[in-house]
């Protein structure tokens, strides 16, 4: 008995010791931060402690941390934001994105490429909200939020022309009752010359408190005029997602003829209005982004449009569609920027996308891997690059929640020993 009592004292001693010696979690060492919102370029140590950033510094004391991550040659960056997903998988027939097939199960497609955030962009409407927050949003370790459709149903396929289902007031009445969840409001797949899905949306992001709306302009003959959705309808702080889909159903942003970003665009993008890329299975041409990107003209967000169809297809997922916009001419830190900080900032919510200390520690190490990739659009046009994004490790909430190469010494954190069971222990000892 008194050998074991010995022990037991032991045992709590060393695990004393090294929790006094080590004051963070995790610490990564060696890694190349890149951190647009706090200007950070450069390479640094990191720290992370009950959840949150706690140190950011040239040189952190890897005996200090209970794990630690090798990050050396590596990009560290915040948790990627991925604003245009389709999360509300289930098993109702002919339901597509609202409780239906196409959806995808967040967790399963998330961490592996460095996404610590999506935005179900309108997979739900007022009316079946509740229930994707319950199925999905609730028990999901990647953080779900969600812009809410405008027809009351949701994204659920031909429904969608359902213009008597547009309620402006019901929609703003449960954003604001999720308002911690539902960050704006949702326009998709309208097939119509016809402006009240556009206003009923805006209405519902007014009457909620001003919280953006994202349109994906669907379909009509002839195509309603963009300029018009820019100026007469949009608000500064709107999102135009698909911004480089060229189909004959919609007007879009390059001119075939001059090859040039139509003017009144760029003004459209001084008045407020947000381009993003909301990538999907048919809504990114080489023919619109090549030539914009070439003019100088970033998407403000870079988005995968995440589901079923579009995942098996040209996009993928975040780090492809990353990687094409490397390979087309904007520098890493403006991918990152596009990917971290600046979502954030389009859906209101700045705390996160950003490695400030005190801020929740949601982190993506990125390596960039040589070879020859290629890079293809649903046409058919293909661009080669030598570099490719892949994700090495992912933190959320400041637990290791992916490590493609075992990057963390030890893998696995240590268990910790309870209060409740260190004292029964040493009641067994009596």
């Amino acid at each position: 008995m008194l050998k074991k009592y010995f022990l037991l004292l032991t045992f709590l001693g060393t695990v004393g010791q090294v929790c006094m010696a080590q004051s963070y979690d995790i610490v990564i060492k060696g890694g190349h931060v890149i951190d647009p919102k706090n200007n950070i370029d450069a390479v640094m140590d990191l720290a992370i402690a009950d959840g949150k950033i706690a140190l950011v510094s040239k040189d952190i004391d890897p005996k200090q941390g209970i794990q630690v991550v090798d990050a050396k040659g590596m990009y560290v960056t915040p948790g990627l934001i991925d604003i245009h997903t389709h999360d509300f998988y289930g098993t109702q027939p002919d339901h597509q994105y609202e409780d239906g097939n196409l959806g995808i199960s967040p967790d399963g497609f998330t961490f592996r490429n460095g996404v610590t955030t999506v935005v179900d962009a309108g997979s739900s409407g007022w009316r079946t909200f509740p229930t994707f927050k319950s199925q999905t949003i609730d028990v999901s370790k990647t953080r779900v939020l969600a812009l809410l459709n405008i027809v009351g149903e949701g994204m659920r396929g031909g429904y969608e022309q359902n213009v008597n289902d547009m309620d402006a007031k019901m929609t703003a009445l449960v954003a604001k009752r999720y308002r911690d969840i539902v960050v704006g409001i949702k326009l998709a797949h309208f097939e119509g010359h016809d402006w009240t899905p556009t206003d009923r949306a805006v209405e519902a992001g007014t009457l909620a408190g001003g919280i953006p709306v994202m349109i994906d302009f669907g379909g009509s003959n002839p195509p309603l005029s963009i300029e018009e959705l820019f100026i007469k309808h949009l608000r500064p702080g709107d999102i135009f997602t698909h911004c480089f889909g060229q189909l004959g159903s919609r007007e879009y942003l390059v001119d075939l003829q001059t090859n040039k970003i139509k003017p009144f665009v760029n003004e459209a993008r001084k008045r407020g209005i947000i381009f993003d890329v909301g990538y999907g299975g048919i809504s990114f041409a080489y023919s619109q982004a090549l030539p914009a990107i070439k003019e100088g003209f970033f998407p403000n967000s870079i988005s995968t449009d995440l589901h079923v169809g579009s995942m098996n297809d040209a996009m993928k997922d975040m780090l492809t569609c990353m990687t094409k916009f490397l390979a087309m001419g904007m520098s890493l830190h403006d991918v990152i920027q596009a990917s971290t900080s600046n979502p954030a900032k389009e859906i209101k919510h700045e705390e996160l996308g950003n490695l400030s200390v005190g801020a929740g520690a949601d982190i993506a190490i990125l390596n960039v891997r040589e070879g020859k990739f290629g890079l293809f659009d649903y046409t058919g046009y293909k661009v080669t690059t030598d570099k490719k994004l892949e994700c090495e490790l992912t933190i959320r909430a400041g637990n290791i929640v992916y490590d493609l190469d075992g990057l963390a010494t030890p893998v696995y954190p240590p268990k910790k020993v309870s209060k409740s069971k260190a004292a029964a222990l040493k009641s067994e000892t009596h």
